[in-house]
């Protein structure tokens, strides 16, 4: 394998100019025409209203929801959603998501992705398998082509994107699932009359480009029997619990009923959602409508739960957290083809008892912050004064978060890396007060950093392999830059095992 990231700058994929380095091969995988979308367009932000308006006139994707899972138990599809695998007690599988922009950086992945997954039963998609609004007309450039050579299937949860579509594209193609029937019309001047002026509704999905978008993964041994939008996966000893937490990042009731019945026994659990449980340093548990959270049935000791993997945020987080003795993984793994989310906006973590030494992401939060230093520049027009080198975006981290730096570096902590630094919205340590930053987590993260998606390499991202024996669990997370180097060798960020007994 290659150097990572934290063994050095060129393991960080900041080597491309280099005598010697290769361009990925990736962009032969790619159609001869790709769409950027810009989250800066109108239209792109008019059609993907739905998560604004229902955060203001009320939540339809539980109802929705509902009436999708009944649907699929009408059509005969397993008793409780689950999947019964014929898989050995030693096994491996694969996990990626927020994957589906259909541009560079989603097809960077897929060479190393390829290399890492060889002998792997299956694979899970965590959020977001299409962007912008889960078009179903849009698998075929963003699914069915990238992933046409993993032998294996492919099983997914959606992700707020796939709802602005109202799941019509991901329960058609993943789930063979015909388009739900108009709901009952509300009530007039009621909030969901209000709500139906301004929602966008689900387009129909074109049967033909549909059925030649299956042809390339059209060999029985890639068919996925995915019974819904959330499932269970028996495989070997482990049951994968995969949950839908819709547009704004909760459960409805009877899924929250299900996912109480599924989780229960003792064979142990990994839970994959949209919404990552520990992310940022914040701890977000997840609510479940009438009461309760995810997290409370996942650090239940009765339900065995090992490990919870999010998506939604583009980036990889590993938080270990101490439940009454016993540790569960919470990771947020996001990284499988859009635009990166921001590390170093991250504070020095100390949340549920994981501090910064047991803390890890991907990008290194230097690597962030040089990354985005070079955003700001260019569409600032202010290279000369943005631009951070890796090893002075490292400096700087380490000064204002009072942590080492993971890679050594000699470069000086000058005034205007400090400000740079503040301006990026790289936090301080408490006793450093508050700084004016521009406003990367929020507004830059939702507007102007997916419209700055670079199609050039480093890109930063990752996927994970995780590997299943009767007694533990490996999984490591592995880095996609988009250099050749990378494609043949995928450099692994993070390795850990889990006992499972």
């Amino acid at each position: 394998m290659s150097p990572s990231s934290r063994d050095s700058a060129a393991g960080a994929g900041w080597h491309g100019q280099e005598p010697g380095q290769e361009p990925g091969h990736y962009r032969s995988l790619m159609p001869e025409r790709t769409t950027h979308i810009s989250w800066l367009n109108p239209v792109t932000l008019w059609k993907a209203r739905n998560g604004v308006v229902a955060s203001l006139f009320g939540d339809p994707t539980g109802a929705d929801r509902q009436r999708w899972v009944r649907g699929q138990l009408d059509r005969g599809v397993a008793p409780d959603l689950v999947v019964e695998r014929d898989d050995p007690d030693t096994f491996s599988f694969m996990l990626l998501a927020d994957t589906g922009e259909g541009d560079a950086p989603q097809y960077a992945v897929v060479p190393g992705f390829l290399k890492v997954s060889e002998g792997t039963r299956f694979a899970v998609l965590s959020s977001d398998v299409i962007y912008p609004v889960g078009s179903g007309d849009e698998y075929g450039p963003k699914f069915f082509r990238p992933y046409q050579d993993y032998p294996a299937p492919i099983y997914a949860v959606p992700g707020n994107h796939d709802w602005y579509d109202g799941l019509n594209g991901f329960m058609r193609v993943l789930c063979d699932a015909p388009a739900l029937p108009p709901a009952p019309r509300p009530a007039p001047l009621s909030a969901g009359w209000w709500r139906a002026l301004l929602w966008r509704r689900p387009g129909s999905v074109d049967e033909r480009l549909l059925a030649e978008a299956r042809r390339l993964r059209s060999a029985p041994e890639q068919r996925a029997a995915q019974p819904g939008p959330y499932w269970a996966v028996d495989a070997g000893p482990l049951r994968i619990i995969g949950i839908d937490t819709g547009l704004l990042g909760d459960l409805d009731r009877e899924q929250g009923e299900w996912l109480r019945r599924v989780s229960a026994g003792p064979r142990p659990k990994v839970l994959v959602t949209g919404s990552p449980i520990y992310v940022d340093g914040a701890y977000k548990p997840c609510a479940i409508e009438g009461g309760g959270t995810v997290d409370d049935i996942v650090r239940d000791p009765a339900c065995h739960y090992i490990a919870a993997i999010g998506g939604d945020i583009h980036n990889y987080q590993h938080y270990p957290v101490d439940v009454d003795g016993r540790t569960l993984t919470y990771l947020v793994s996001g990284g499988g083809g859009a635009f990166m989310h921001a590390t170093h906006t991250i504070p020095r973590v100390a949340v549920a008892g994981v501090t910064e030494d047991d803390f890890r992401c991907y990008p290194l939060r230097g690597d962030s912050l040089a990354f985005y230093s070079r955003l700001y520049g260019r569409r600032l027009r202010m290279r000369r004064f943005f631009e951070l080198t890796a090893e002075q975006a490292a400096a700087v981290i380490a000064e204002r978060l009072g942590v080492a730096p993971t890679r050594e570096t000699d470069a000086p902590v000058t005034r205007r890396t400090r400000l740079v630094a503040s301006l990026l919205g790289v936090p301080g340590r408490p006793d450093t007060g508050r700084r004016f930053r521009l406003p990367v987590r929020k507004i830059y993260a939702q507007a102007f950093s997916p419209g700055s998606t670079t199609y050039t390499p480093p890109f930063f991202k990752s996927f994970l392999r995780l590997d299943v024996t009767p007694d533990h669990l490996r999984i490591r997370c592995f880095a996609a830059t988009g250099h050749r180097t990378e494609e043949l060798a995928p450099p692994v960020e993070d390795d850990f095992t889990i006992p499972l007994r």
